[in-house]
């Protein structure tokens, strides 16, 4: 993951609603960490949706990272070891489902989109006085609405050997700046050698995979408040408008139109893809 920020409060777990062994299919609970938080790896026995409102989640999954900002949710099925971070102050909300009354499966980590319906009725189901009848109507249409997005903002991390330490040296500061050939002289093989390799394994080459780290690090900055000219210098750019055109190359807008349509439109328009716009 990311370097550690100063005071950041490391838990061991997500810990299960008191609620849990009760004979409910959905149990919904949120909570404000009020300093930066991080989760070490940890897996449980339900299903968990977890979506934050004035800030952003970001989770490891094996070999994938995925950013959940406004708008997005992400499902982990029972049993998959994840870890994850919420910026500080981030309204972080949890939903948990029982497996076997679940009426439908993802086969791995989904991101969801959160539309205002769903978390409307997520919410609602948080309820402690709901009666059997009415909480059942609830479920029922959660998993009518209940949607992934068709192009999650997930980042494939390479899993090979000859670049993982190319890899590691970018999670922890992604405004590292050497290029391919630097790199290349610093693991004593060829910058082609690299390239095949990034290619290989995430399906972009070593400047879009660096590019599209960048944006995901520069949401949970954003989403902090740090102002677009101080995310472009920590990242490493020689000016916002060169921050800015990265970003949408990405994203397929601009970091102000993205945070307005996960504002206005939850899910948004372009604001969830995984790999660079062509365009």
């Amino acid at each position: 993951m990311w370097r550690r920020e100063k005071g950041t409060v490391v838990r061991r777990a997500t810990a299960l609603p008191d609620r849990a062994t009760a004979p409910f299919v959905i149990i919904a609970e949120s909570q404000v960490p009020r300093v930066p938080t991080e989760w070490a790896p940890h897996t449980h026995p339900l299903h968990e949706l977890v979506w934050v409102r004035g800030g952003t989640l970001t989770s490891r999954v094996e070999d994938r990272i995925f950013t959940v900002s406004e708008g997005h949710g992400l499902w982990m099925p029972a049993g998959v070891v994840h870890g994850g971070r919420a910026t500080a102050g981030a309204e972080f909300y949890d939903a948990f489902f029982a497996p076997d009354r679940t009426p439908f499966a993802f086969g791995g980590p989904t991101a969801i989109a959160m539309t205002p319906l769903l978390e409307s009725l997520l919410t609602h189901l948080s309820r402690t006085d709901l009666d059997a009848a009415a909480r059942a109507r609830a479920e029922s249409v959660v998993f009518d609405v209940l949607q992934p997005l068709e192009r999650p903002f997930a980042l494939q991390l390479p899993g090979d050997a000859r670049i993982d330490a190319i890899t590691e040296a970018l999670l922890d500061d992604p405004a590292d700046c050497r290029s391919l050939e630097e790199w290349a002289r610093w693991l004593g093989i060829s910058d082609r050698t690299i390239t095949r390799a990034f290619r290989h394994a995430t399906g972009l080459s070593f400047a879009q995979w660096r590019q599209v780290l960048r944006v995901h690090r520069a949401l949970t900055l954003l989403s902090e408040g740090l102002d677009v000219q101080t995310v472009s210098e920590t990242l490493g750019y020689a000016q916002p408008s060169t921050f800015i055109a990265a970003f949408r190359r990405v994203t397929g807008t601009t970091p102000g139109a993205f945070f307005d349509a996960a504002d206005g439109t939850p899910g948004g328009v372009r604001n969830s893809v995984s790999g660079v716009q062509n365009s």
